[in-house]
């Protein structure tokens, strides 16, 4: 394996709070050495990082690969591509494909499929077909390599979810929840307010939210299982995880970086490219999303990836498919919250690194010593806007389109090797 050596970049690694200009040298796919290396080291390869920042690979908590299932809108090539050319390493891949992730053939074909890319990650079903019916073999799902177990939507029944999460509990497994009652606003697609009533549009209020959040925050209390919110878009919910963390609970949540920035005023217009799920919210619920941040209660902050091809979008706003084709935006979105938000930069990168690492319960996200070599090096000072030429997603449905951002990666390094330099490179 070859060595290699990235030089004069500022070194941001959050989970050592590491924040210096110097030189980083890699061997054996691990990070040797800061500085001066060892006296028997000789790199193969150099990187000159001169105004370049160099932190850990980004781990996103919730990527759609499309495969199996749906390949028209993205493969596990094309997706796995597309979050190394945007610096992520580690992707983690919710359990709706088609087939579900039930069995531990589907979690092996996905790990195996990677070609080298970004890792992935794939949550097991916590119910048989995510029906919400039969409890699924989540121990075995366990040993196929499956970080964590998801329903993606409710389950109905509660005693159903109870034994779910006592088994999960027994296995050692985080279980990811996704809030939102069943009932409320079922037939919604946008947030029920003055906007969704003027534009005519079925609503999902908040309560949808906060009633599900409540009765999982309890039975949580009950099983004593280390549980996940995925994707909270409201400033109850919000208040409510930071109640339970200060409980003692082993709850933890996170944020869509589109949460961060839009409200239900973008569809106004009827903008499909806004139709997601949960959808987006109040200004107030998206200052709530950002304090969350700021004071913890959020640990990190996702693309929740989801690439549709453009038919999917054309339909009238509530016949069209939900979700952002997200991770060209995941890093370029985190920096512009440094400016907005007036946080420092380290500390948001621990949202996209080390913490979600964390989550995962895995060694990721870090640069120290001794550790896995995933590397995002990008120059905070690029301005570029996107579009669809320069997406790397096969889905290039973003509401971004035509945003002006700053900070560009240049190259990513997953086990040590480059595996993408900026142009379109691949290894």
């Amino acid at each position: 394996m070859a060595t290699l050596s990235i030089l004069g970049g500022r070194v941001i690694d959050p989970a050592s709070n590491l924040d210096l200009v110097t030189d980083l040298h890699i061997a054996e796919g691990k990070i040797l050495a800061f500085g001066t290396p060892p006296a028997d080291f000789s790199a193969d390869e150099q990187i000159e990082a001169k105004d370049h920042i160099v932190c850990p690979g980004l781990v996103d908590l919730s990527v759609r690969l499309r495969e199996p299932g749906a390949m028209h809108k993205g493969t596990i090539l094309s997706e796995t591509r597309a979050a190394a050319a945007n610096g992520i390493t580690t992707l983690c891949c919710p359990p709706d494909t088609n087939p579900v992730i039930d069995t531990p053939a589907v979690a092996e074909l996905l790990q195996h499929r990677a070609a080298g890319m970004a890792k992935i990650l794939p949550l097991g079903a916590l119910t048989q077909g995510l029906k919400g019916e039969h409890l699924a073999e989540m121990g075995i799902l366990k040993e196929a390599g499956c970080i964590g177990v998801s329903n993606v939507h409710s389950i109905v029944n509660t005693d159903i979810l109870r034994h779910a999460l006592e088994y999960a509990a027994n296995c050692e497994l985080t279980v990811f929840l996704h809030a939102q009652e069943p009932w409320l606003g079922r037939n919604g697609c946008a947030h029920e307010g003055a906007i969704s009533s003027r534009l005519g549009l079925s609503g999902i209020p908040e309560a949808a939210e906060t009633i599900e959040v409540a009765r999982d925050l309890l039975l949580i209390e009950m099983t004593g299982v280390r549980a996940h919110f995925c994707r909270l878009s409201t400033a109850r919910a919000v208040n409510m995880v930071q109640e339970a963390q200060a409980k003692g609970l082993k709850v933890t949540a996170d944020v869509s970086a589109h949460h961060l920035f839009l409200t239900d005023k973008d569809i106004s217009d009827y903008n499909s490219q806004c139709h997601v799920c949960p959808p987006l919210r109040s200004q107030n619920d998206k200052e709530a999303l950002r304090e969350g941040l700021r004071h913890g209660s959020l640990h990190a902050i996702c693309s929740d990836h989801q690439p549709h091809e453009a038919d999917a979008k054309r339909s009238p706003f509530a016949m069209t498919a939900s979700g952002i084709s997200a991770l060209d935006t995941l890093l370029p979105l985190t920096l512009q919250l440094t400016e907005e938000m007036q946080i420092d930069l380290m500390t948001l990168l621990g949202n996209v690194t080390y913490k979600p690492a964390q989550i995962l319960g895995i060694e990721a996200g870090t640069l120290a010593e001794g550790s896995t070599a995933d590397v995002c090096i990008f120059d905070p000072n690029k301005h570029w806007t996107l579009s669809e030429e320069n997406m790397h997603s096969l889905g290039k449905n973003s509401p971004f389109l035509g945003w002006e951002f700053k900070g560009e990666v240049s190259y990513t390094l997953i086990n040590g090797q480059v595996v993408y330099t900026h142009g379109g490179e691949y290894n």
